[in-house]
């Protein structure tokens, strides 16, 4: 979703969900716009499973879900402002994941559930981390040789892109390059600019 000039939403599982009861796991990420693109009109992208690019390892230890961006020449279906890279990486327990990466984008990796190692150095990690990647042209993850989780794999997001250089504001939900814009958007917020919910049926 962009969220641009403002806009309300909500979330919750499906109706299945709450009818037969479930696993759900979210993840929310906020990638901030370019000042010139505060404004832009709002949008969402509903992107299922299968329209995402996947990649394997030669040995079938890693799986690749390329949600927007690029990882080794194949593109995700997510269309973004900014350039960045989000995918979805499943590693079976031992199996090493090394893929490459633009040199002058960031690059993190969080730890959605397993256990393992960031890096040639091979630095520890487990779940709910996130680890930041100096820079370079590859990144590296491995999976432990042990996974007590619900799929039996080391389940990791991989994520970054070229950095904007601009001043931030934040405030709750609003993300703006100064104060004065965020005191704007929560006027624009309180006035049902961005709309309210229940959304209106005329």
């Amino acid at each position: 979703m962009t969220a641009g000039s403002g806009i309300q939403h909500h979330e919750s599982p499906s109706e299945r969900l709450v009818m037969e009861g479930g696993a759900v796991q979210g993840v929310q990420l906020w990638v901030n716009l370019p000042s010139t693109l505060k404004m832009t009109a709002p949008r969402y992208q509903d992107i299922g499973g299968s329209r995402l690019s996947l990649l394997t390892s030669g040995d079938g230890g890693v799986l690749v879900r390329v949600i927007a961006g690029e990882i080794a020449g194949h593109r995700g279906p997510g269309v973004t402002h900014t350039p960045i890279t989000l995918a979805h990486v499943s590693i079976a327990p031992g199996a090493r994941l090394r893929v490459p990466w633009r040199p002058d984008f960031s690059a993190m990796a969080y730890v959605l559930s397993g256990r393992g190692t960031f890096g040639a150095e091979r630095r520890p990690t487990v779940e709910g981390q996130i680890a930041y990647f100096g820079a370079g042209e590859t990144l590296t993850v491995t999976a432990g040789d042990r996974q007590a989780n619900r799929t039996g794999e080391m389940e990791v997001l991989l994520l970054g892109g070229l950095p904007l250089g601009e001043p931030l504001a934040a405030y709750g939900p609003f993300v703006m390059n100064t104060h004065e814009e965020i005191t704007q958007a929560i006027e624009d917020y309180q006035s049902g600019r961005m709309g309210v919910i229940p959304a209106s049926a005329a």
